[in-house]
C-alpha cells in the first residue's frame, strides 16, 4: 500500500486517505489501474486529427471532475439541509494551445440542480462545494474554472 503525503493550503504534511494508481502509454494506447477496474483504450480525438477510437486524456479527467464535484454538492448539501439527489453535474474540458507552445485546460463545471435551489441558495451550495471539491482544490489557480448552475 502506498501512504503518500502531500501539504495542504497552510503547508501542513498530510497523509493520503486512499492513492489511485494508473499507468498510460501515451494518448494512443492504453490507460490501465493498478487493480485492472480501469482498462482503456486511448486515442486522439478526430477534433485533433487522431481515429477517435478510444478516449482521451480530457475525457478522463472531465468523467472524473464530474463525479468528483457532483460528491462534494452532496456533501455540502447534506451540511446545509438541501435534498440534491436529482443534481448532475457535467464538465467539459477544453484544450488550449498557450502562446509558449504549452498546452492547457480550461474547464466549466454544469451543475444542474432542482428547482428548489434555483437562484442564490443553489449558487451559493455550488461555491461551496467549489471550495470542498479536491479537483477544485487542485486547479484552483492553475486551470481556469467556470460555474454555471442550471
Amino acid at each position: 500500500m502506498h501512504n503518500q503525503l502531500a501539504a495542504d493550503r497552510k503547508g501542513k504534511l498530510m497523509s493520503a486517505l486512499y492513492t489511485a494508481i494508473a499507468t498510460a502509454s501515451g494518448r494512443e494506447g492504453r490507460a490501465v489501474s493498478s487493480d485492472g477496474l480501469l482498462d482503456v483504450t486511448l486515442a486522439p480525438p478526430k477534433a485533433l486529427g487522431g481515429s477517435g477510437e478510444g478516449t482521451n486524456p480530457e475525457q478522463l479527467f472531465a468523467a472524473g471532475y464530474a463525479a468528483c464535484f457532483a460528491s462534494a454538492l452532496t456533501l455540502v448539501a447534506r451540511r446545509m439541509k438541501h435534498d440534491v439527489s436529482q443534481a448532475s453535474v457535467t464538465a467539459e474540458v477544453g484544450l488550449v494551445a498557450g502562446e509558449d507552445r504549452a498546452f492547457g485546460l480550461t474547464v466549466t463545471l454544469r451543475v444542474e440542480l432542482p428547482e428548489e435551489l434555483q437562484g442564490e441558495p443553489g449558487r451559493a451550495l455550488v461555491e461551496a462545494a467549489h471550495q470542498v471539491c479536491p479537483y477544485s482544490n487542485a486547479t484552483r489557480g492553475n486551470i481556469p474554472v467556470e460555474l454555471v448552475v442550471e
